[in-house]
This record gives C-alpha cells, sequence and structure tokens, in this order.
C-alpha cells in the first residue's frame, strides 16, 4: 500500500511522534509511506525509513491553539497557508495513496480546517479514492460547545472509513474526554496504545541512578524545570539531569545551565531518553501520551505533573488513570514545589517496583492490521 500520513504539532512533539511510530510500522510491513509533517522541525525525533514530507512549518502561540506563527514568530500569512496547501494537494496528486491518515482532525486542529478540508476533498475525488482515517490519541480535549462535536461527527460521516483510535477501550475509552455519537461509535477502532519497541539499556548507562526531568519536545516546561533545580538544590548527593526541548533549546539549557546546582546535568532532549529510563532512579515529567507509555515501557517510579496551562484537561485525566500503578504519583501544577516534589519522589523511589509494561502496547502493528484489512474490504 502507499500511505500518506498528514500531521501538524504546534506546541509539543507528541503528535508527530506518533505518527512517525505509525509510520514506521507500515514501512517495516513492506508498504510505502510519505509523513507530511506541517510543525516545527524535531530532529530529536526519527525518521530513518520514511520519507518525511516538511511543510512550511507553524507552532501556536503558547496555548493559544487559535494563532498560528512561522518559524519566525510572525502570524501565519494567506500565502503561507496556500503555499502548505498547494505542496499537500501535489504531494496528493503525485502519490495517489491508498490510504489516507489525518492525526488530530476533525477532532482538534480545527485551526487548520481550510487545508485539511481541502485536502479531504481532493482525496474523495480520487479514483480509486484512498480508504480515509483519523488517528486520535487515547484522550481529547473536550470540545468546549456541542457544535464541535457535530462539525466533527459530521466530516467523519462524509469523509472517514474509520477513526483509529490508539488506546485499549477497557482502559481510556475515548467516552472519557469526547461525546461519543451512535454514528461515531461505529466508526471506531480501537488499536491498543502505540509505542516503539521498548528501548534496551544505554551503551553507556547514561542517567544510571539519576533523576530525569524533562518536559517533552516542545518549549515548555519552565516552571517544572525551575521547580526541579529548586528541589535538586535540597539534595546535593542526588544527581539530577533535565532535558530541554523546543527550538529554543539552546538559549533555554543556557539560563539553566546558570542557575543550577552542581549536582544537575542539563542537555538537550534526546532519543537516548527512553534508554535512560532503564537506568533512572526516577522520572519527573508532564503526562504526555508519549512520555508516559516511555516511562510504562521501563517500569520507571515516576512523578508526573500534568500539562494543564490555558485549561488543558487531557493529560490530567491520563495521569488519574495511572495513578493507582505503584510507583507513580501525580502532582497537580497548582501545588508545585520543592518541597512536595521531593515528598513524592521520596514516594515513588520507595514504593514496590513495577513490571515493565507490555501488554497493549502493540498499537502500531494493529493499526497496520486494521487499515490493511479496510483497504482489503475497499476492494472486494
Amino acid at each position: 500500500m502507499k500511505v500518506l500520513i498528514v500531521v501538524t504539532h504546534l506546541l509539543g512533539t507528541g503528535h508527530l511522534a506518533r505518527a512517525l511510530v505509525l509510520g514506521r510500522a507500515f514501512s517495516a510491513a513492506g508498504h510505502k509511506v510519505i509523513v507530511a509533517s506541517g510543525g516545527m522541525p524535531a530532529p530529536h525525533l526519527k525518521s530513518d525509513g520514511l520519507q518525511l514530507l516538511q511543510l512550511p512549518p507553524f507552532r501556536s502561540d503558547g496555548v493559544n491553539f487559535r494563532t498560528l506563527l512561522d518559524q519566525h514568530g510572525a502570524p501565519a500569512s494567506d500565502s503561507l497557508m496556500a503555499d502548505r496547501k498547494g505542496q499537500l494537494l501535489g504531494s496528493l496528486d503525485a502519490f495517489r495513496p491508498d490510504v489516507l491518515l489525518t492525526e488530530l482532525f476533525p477532532f482538534g486542529r480545527r485551526v487548520l480546517a481550510d487545508e485539511f478540508n481541502s485536502l479531504l476533498t481532493a482525496a474523495k475525488a480520487q479514483t480509486p479514492a484512498p480508504v480515509i482515517c483519523s488517528s486520535v490519541r487515547d484522550i481529547l480535549a473536550p470540545p468546549s460547545k456541542p457544535a464541535k462535536a457535530q462539525l466533527a461527527d459530521d466530516l467523519v460521516d462524509r469523509f472517514y472509513t474509520a477513526v483509529l483510535v490508539h488506546s485499549d477501550a477497557a482502559i481510556a475509552p475515548l467516552e472519557i474526554s469526547w461525546p461519543v455519537s451512535t454514528a461515531l461509535a461505529d466508526k471506531l477502532r480501537y488499536t491498543g496504545f502505540v509505542a516503539p519497541e521498548p528501548a534496551g539499556p544505554h551503551p553507556d548507562a547514561l542517567g544510571d541512578g539519576e533523576i530525569l526531568v524533562t518536559s517533552g519536545g516542545g518549549s515548555v516546561g519552565k516552571l517544572l524545570f525551575e521547580t526541579a533545580l529548586a528541589a535538586a538544590s535540597l539534595t546535593p548527593d542526588d544527581q539530577w539531569r533535565v532535558l530541554v526541548g523546543g527550538d529554543d533549546a539552546p538559549a533555554r539549557i543556557a539560563q539553566l545551565r546558570s542557575e543550577a546546582p552542581p549536582n544537575v546535568q542539563i542537555c538537550a532532549a534526546s532519543p537516548d531518553f527512553r534508554q535512560m529510563l532503564n537506568h533512572a532512579a526516577a522520572s519527573i515529567s508532564f503526562c504526555g501520551y508519549n512520555t508516559a507509555l516511555d516511562v510504562l515501557q521501563a517500569g520507571t517510579p515516576a512523578v508526573f505533573v500534568p500539562f494543564d496551562d490555558g485549561g488543558e484537561v487531557e493529560q490530567s485525566l491520563r495521569a488519574g488513570t495511572l495513578s493507582n500503578l505503584p510507583g507513580i504519583e501525580v502532582l497537580k501544577t497548582r501545588d508545585l514545589s520543592a518541597k512536595a516534589l521531593l515528598e513524592r519522589l521520596r514516594l515513588v523511589i520507595a514504593a514496590p517496583s513495577r513490571e515493565k509494561r507490555r501488554d497493549g502496547l502493540q498499537g502500531a502493528s494493529e493499526t497496520v492490521r486494521i487499515v490493511s484489512q479496510l483497504v482489503s474490504e475497499r476492494g472486494s
């Protein structure tokens, strides 16, 4: 099959990371894949074995997802929007995919509705038309009003063969965060959680005995990092490592290094994080989809500080589903302090060890199976 995956990450890099895992799974099964990425470049993510089409990138203005900025921080222009749409439609026409996956849309990225709707209309007009699927994580940002849920239902009914929910319905059904109508329920396909293969030990045992602090791949986490530095200064015998992401990472790293006590290393976000977790004493992080799965795979004691800026609830809901597991504590942003962080840290380190999670994380290969079946059914 020829598979076109379209994704735009606007704040962190989780959406792109998941799209790349899916792309690699399709590629490993012998299919040809293009991942069209409309967010800021994320060189710390692996795209080996895939054709990555980098569109003129956009990012959000912080947690204001209604305002798009270009790579220079200026408001996105009409000409740039038109350029992106032209490249997407050109890729669709030249590639003529058997499968089109839209990451998050139509359940989010409404600010890019014109771009996605043009792509979907053009795909539907092809002969034969590709199987079109929406690809969504376990927990969505709940719609602020019923009209938004109805719009998503209408678009799914008009364009989509299926909605691939990268979750386990027994653990986190879509209903936790989104009103699922009868019509939408008929199109849901649960894949299980999408995670890359478990990471082995780091060849240099990087992170051994350390407390790892990360906010993912986006330009966020200032309060988390500052609180971690304050906590580290109270525990001079512990070794801490702070991993900083985002396109402004060099400047943020320089600033944090100027403030860090001697027992803290400040480094750029890296794929090595997953290997480091195997050696770490504990992890302190947000509770994004990919980071949560990384922690579960490694079995690392973890303190989750769910990202909740701008009224975001996704990570708080996810953290709530994980908080009953041994060695996992949740600390809300409003309660975040050096003392509170150290209290939670002591609890997770002293807790009984948690087995490394392996079951239910084969969502990428299950996605390939489901989509292959949908394509086969279309042709029969």
